[in-house]
């Protein structure tokens, strides 16, 4: 290892992105389609009257010479418009309770930065979850500690072993606790309990509620945050909104910690051209978010048709993804489950002990489906067919 590295760092993985792409697909089959239901994207690219328009803004108004507006005065305003109108919110948000970033990654850094760098605190996480948390915090030396969830309970934490948690750990103490609404990649939202413990925390541990996939789930803990000042809900533009490509990201908070935030965050941390797709996606939302039902629709054809097979174990689910295992925890078996789909042209994650399906057009639903259910009958015989 290079001298100059932190010792740490060599024994750290990286987070594997998942970016689609050819990568194992036979070439008997090159010419079929590929379906990236792998990294929860919308299966939908932006219309092109939107492209046009996003293009006719470079060409016409962006200066490509010219730094970022660093204020983001216009895009934070748009997105506190929405989030009171999405959350029916009689009391509006504020610009002022609005940081946005390069994904909301840069985001949840940033909130690390602030709390728990330098010794200050440490990091609480219920696996299996997002990855990127424990990546983020042992990039910059902060210690997680690791709780359970129940697969029995839908995957709900346990509540007892992350209350212990966080009375037992002191050196350093738990600064911030990670929760995903709904959890990826196990598709649950929080439960009441899970709820009630979050509101029960002490406001010297900062709460990071993350929201990506709040337009599918459609509930938000948003209207909490008058009540909470130790709460941070975090969302995305990458997911409803079709802009994964512009990696944007941004939170809602009380002003004292935006405030917080701005002194953290990288000067013109967000390019024009990003900012730019968001407010055309934010002005033009019904018509992008109009795909949603469409989308939750197919997702429970898939979890009911999937659910009646016997060797699988399938959860419901509150986002645009679902999440299975085997019946026979056999990870051989769901390891070789996993490449026969790749291999003919359907990218899933294998996460967890579970293989994670992004919900995709109606052709690639049934697609997968398809594939699923010959590969299954190969596997398990005995077992009758989806």
């Amino acid at each position: 290892m290079l001298g100059f590295i932190r010792s740490d760092i060599a024994n750290l993985s990286a987070y594997q992105p998942h970016p689609g792409g050819v990568s194992g697909k036979p070439a008997e089959i090159e010419s079929l389609p590929l379906d990236r239901l792998d990294t929860n994207e919308s299966p939908f690219d932006l219309p092109d009257e939107l492209k046009e328009k996003l293009a006719w803004s470079y060409k016409e108004q962006i200066e490509a010479n010219r730094y970022p507006d660093g204020s983001y005065a216009a895009l934070k305003t748009a997105i506190a418009q929405y989030v009171t109108e999405s959350a029916n919110l009689l009391a509006a948000i504020a610009p002022e309770q609005i940081s946005v970033g390069n994904g909301s990654d840069e985001l949840m850094r940033s909130l690390l930065i602030a709390t728990c760098l330098g010794g200050a605190g440490s990091v609480l996480v219920a696996n299996p979850t997002f990855s990127m948390y424990a990546i983020l915090a042992q990039t910059l030396g902060i210690p997680v500690v690791t709780v359970e969830r129940s697969p029995q309970a839908d995957f709900q934490i346990n509540l007892e072993q992350a209350q212990a948690a966080i009375a037992q750990t002191q050196t350093p103490p738990i600064r911030v606790v990670f929760v995903v609404h709904p959890n990826s990649p196990t598709a649950n939202a929080l439960t009441p309990a899970e709820l009630d413990w979050l509101r029960s925390l002490p406001e010297h541990i900062l709460v990071v509620i993350d929201e990506a996939y709040f337009e599918f789930s459609q509930t938000s803990t948003v209207g909490e945050l008058a009540q909470h000042p130790n709460w941070v809900i975090t969302r995305t533009f990458s997911k409803a909104f079709r802009l994964a490509a512009h990696r944007l990201g941004y939170c809602v908070a009380h002003p004292e910690a935006i405030a917080v935030l701005e002194k953290i965050r990288l000067p013109y941390n967000l390019p024009t051209f990003s900012q730019s797709a968001a407010l055309l996606a934010l002005t033009h939302r019904q018509q992008l978010l109009a795909s949603i039902p469409q989308l939750i629709s197919e997702r429970d054809k898939l979890l009911t048709t999937l659910a009646q097979h016997p060797a699988l174990q399938v959860w419901p689910s509150a986002a645009n993804f679902i999440y299975l295992r085997l019946q026979t925890a056999d990870g051989e078996a769901l390891t070789q489950i996993h490449q026969k789909l790749k291999a003919q042209g359907t990218l899933g994650r294998q996460i967890a002990g579970g293989l994670r399906i992004t919900i995709g057009s109606t052709d690639e639903n049934a697609r997968t489906l398809n594939r699923l259910e010959a590969i299954l009958a190969e596997h398990f015989p005995s077992a009758s067919g989806v």
